[in-house]
């Protein structure tokens, strides 16, 4: 997520009762044959931004301590302050950081601490049978989702974090407005879609917009982005380091690829059919604009769904349809791109292996669905199809979520100055928008690309 979007998780707290605050599942009871208490007497800190991953560590903390015998000092603040002070803490006071476990941006972030030497790898710990349980099931996490901090090490490509929550990419649908002018019918392809947007837009004489997304000029946009670009790529590879937009090499931009032209020219025709302001709209305006009911369709971050459905704070709750981004590839199958955040380990952190022990504990598969249940974004598969997490939330959100987490692949670009890249990828959604020809934009990209490059 990019520094405009911290404050998501502020806006979209889980209206799931206190029924969500589970007692913590202690790992023992798991897998007793693993040694969960063999570093038992050591101490570590854990940073950590007020989030509802962090209330749900709270929930499992005395057990983990009981379970394991490592004393916790859990450290935590406004997220506003916590980025500053994660850099801080990184690098220590002397030989050792001021932390064992942060709470990690999976994200530009992630890769510029790891470039610096400060993020350790995971490798080691999660290849160890000492230091990891045999039922901690890394295969139960999707690839593109363990992609985001997977580095090159001396030619090894190693974990450096582990998700904790994620957003992926999803369609909303103001089903007063979807029953009144499409008579019920939720499109399922991007060109139905947009279709249909204007059709709202047409019959409501413009009091209804058949759409809105964050429409201004900024490089914040860059994951909403992607989302409909990989929609509109499909299978293609789409790994790190170069995620969608390079072709294996950094000398070979793709601006100019039909697919990805059509990706970014979708998400313009949505604009059009948008509101006048649309191009002064980030994402709390936006979403702001759809909870009032200004809009048909609204694609965007599914952890705006818990907010949306607050009667107390959204005037369309228990009104919205949600699915995966209608589908524009020739696998007909749903692709789209998310953000995480993540649990990391400073590298040089003064208690490494208790560390990992924490992080293993928070996100094994119990604990992934306690904690998830506070935020509705939990990372394993298994804990979607798990009808008691699935209860906590509205069915068509589950399915949409769970349908697209398969094929969702990080909006991260491994690249020192991507910002700048972003912001021309922008520029054109902005082109089409203001009226240029797809293909031609396209290929202004892609010269001004090779020329970025090349400098």
């Amino acid at each position: 997520m990019n520094t405009s979007r911290r404050g998501i998780f502020a806006k979209t707290t889980m209206l799931v009762g206190a029924s969500a605050l589970v007692l913590a599942v202690s790992a023992t009871d798991a897998l007793a044959e693993f040694s969960w208490d063999q570093l038992s007497g050591q101490s570590i800190t854990v940073m950590m931004p007020e989030h509802p991953v962090t209330d749900g560590v709270r929930v499992v903390l005395d057990q983990f301590e009981a379970d394991t015998g490592i004393d916790v000092n859990l450290q935590t603040m406004a997220e506003d302050l916590y980025f500053d002070r994660m850099e801080v803490a990184l690098r220590g006071s002397g030989d050792t950081s001021q932390m064992d476990v942060y709470f990690l941006p999976m994200d530009s972030t992630a890769y510029t601490q790891h470039t610096n030497g400060l993020v350790h790898s995971l490798q080691g710990f999660i290849d160890s049978a000492d230091l990891t349980a045999s039922d901690y099931n890394l295969d139960d996490i999707p690839a593109g989702f363990l992609d985001s901090t997977k580095y090159d090490v001396g030619g090894s490509w190693e974990y450096h974090g582990i998700p904790a929550s994620f957003e992926t990419y999803i369609l909303f649908a103001n089903m007063d407005h979807v029953n009144q002018y499409l008579d019920g019918n939720l499109p399922t392809t991007m060109a139905g879609l947009i279709a249909a947007a204007q059709e709202v837009q047409e019959e409501s004489g413009g009091a209804v917009a058949g759409a809105v997304l964050r429409g201004v000029r900024s490089d914040t946009l860059i994951d909403t982005i992607t989302g409909f670009v990989n929609n509109s790529v499909g299978a293609a590879d789409r790994s790190a380091p170069y995620n969608v937009w390079f072709d294996g090499d950094w000398s070979k931009p793709k601006m100019n690829d039909p697919d990805i032209v059509r990706g970014l020219t979708n998400y313009a025709e949505l604009m059009k059919a948008g509101p006048i302001n649309i191009q002064a709209m980030d994402w709390p305006e936006a979403s702001q604009f759809f909870m009032a009911g200004g809009a048909a369709f609204f694609i965007d971050a599914s952890l705006f769904a818990p907010g949306f459905e607050n009667p107390d704070e959204s005037l369309i709750a228990g009104k919205i349809g949600y699915s995966v981004i209608p589908i524009d590839n020739d696998e007909g199958q749903p692709y789209s791109a998310h953000w995480q955040w993540g649990f990391g380990i400073p590298q040089n952190a003064a208690a490494p292996e208790a560390g990992w022990l924490f992080i293993q504990y928070m996100s094994n598969t119990a604990n992934a669905t306690a904690i998830g249940k506070l935020h509705g974004g939990a990372p394993r598969l298994s804990t979607w199809a798990d009808p008691e997490y699935a209860s906590s939330f509205p069915q068509a959100y589950v399915d949409a979520v769970a349908a697209a987490m398969p094929n969702s692949q990080t909006s991260v670009v491994q690249r020192a100055g991507w910002s700048e890249f972003a912001l021309r990828i922008v520029d054109v959604i902005q082109d089409i928008y203001g009226g240029a020809d797809p293909a031609e934009a396209g290929a202004a990209a892609q010269a001004d690309f090779e020329k970025m490059l090349a400098n």
